[in-house]
């Protein structure tokens, strides 16, 4: 006979998690988002609502402001200071392009060239990081004086009878002209620059280049032909971390320059802070912010690098 087995007996039912462990892995991403998506509702969303309201508002500091929807002070702000505006572009794209010229041959050095003293140049580029933005630019004031070695050396090379001609210095000075904003803008921002600049020539596969050689290329060849393209999305990251805190900065203006220097920052700080016509800074505060956002927009555009479009 055959032996007659048992079924086994059924299995105890376990109670059903209170979320499928699927979905619990599709959530994770949302709950690790959640306190950087707090921080910017925090601190830049509703900073933003708030001036978005103050710019449409109409009254007095005695009386209080009301929102009135007064569209026309963005019109009015802009027809009043828009010699500021034009000069804190300019500004910031020259300031851009000497970062672009002095940091890529630098940037170029430490990533390809600089061997054991990769890490000490890396640490000079950040140093001044550790020093105060202000004091920084106050020492360019000792640097850029009256009668000192520099303007001196420059006078002596007949350095200034150019720049005074090209209207970037007046009077055989540095101070309080807009050669001396544009040196500030520069070496403040300049690290902003390098740093991106070596992050992608450090990338760059030495094989590339030995086999552009190998297939008798010149060192100026492959260099236009191969690194320079490979390290366009450097050139990108950094021409925008310069320009855009460089568009809107007024400290250089305001220490190294003179009334006839200033930028649209000077101007927002004033309306803030002396004036205290609180719905024209804010309207200038965001027309400054509209036309960095077109500027950078049209440049990554027509940069065409996919790392950033």
């Amino acid at each position: 006979m055959a032996a007659v087995t048992e079924a086994p007996p059924p299995l105890a039912p376990t109670a059903p998690d209170d979320e499928p462990p699927r979905r619990r892995g599709r959530l994770t991403p949302y709950w690790l988002l959640l306190p950087g998506i707090l921080w910017l509702l925090v601190f830049f969303a509703l900073p933003v609502l708030y001036q978005a309201s103050t710019s449409v508002q109409t009254g007095s500091l005695e009386q209080g402001y009301t929102v009135t929807w007064h569209v026309a002070t963005y019109w009015d702000a802009l027809a009043q200071y828009w010699p500021q505006f034009l000069r804190s572009v300019l500004y910031a794209a020259c300031a851009t392009v000497l970062c672009l010229l002095l940091g890529y041959p630098l940037a170029y050095l430490i990533a390809l060239r600089a061997g054991r003293w990769r890490t000490l140049l890396m640490v000079l580029v950040v140093a001044p990081f550790f020093t105060s933005f202000l004091i920084r630019t106050l020492a360019w004031k000792t640097i850029l004086a009256d009668g000192g070695p520099l303007v001196g050396a420059l006078g002596t090379l007949h350095v200034l009878d150019v720049t005074d001609w090209l209207g970037w210095t007046s009077g055989h000075r540095l101070l309080a002209t807009p050669l001396a904003v544009v040196c500030g803008l520069t070496y403040n921002f300049l690290p902003f620059m390098i740093l991106p600049l070596y992050t992608s020539l450090e990338r760059i596969d030495p094989g590339l280049l030995e086999a552009a050689g190998d297939l008798y290329a010149r060192p100026v060849t492959t260099f236009r032909r191969v690194t320079f393209p490979l390290s366009l999305p450097g050139v990108v990251s950094g021409t925008l971390l310069t320009f855009i805190p460089a568009a809107g900065d007024y400290v250089n203006a305001d220490l190294l320059g003179s009334t006839d220097t200033r930028m649209i920052g000077n101007v927002i700080q004033t309306q803030f802070l002396r004036i205290l016509d609180y719905p024209t800074a804010a309207a200038l505060s965001f027309l400054l912010m509209a036309a960095i956002l077109l500027v950078v927009t049209v440049y990554i555009r027509r940069s065409g690098t996919e790392d950033l479009v």
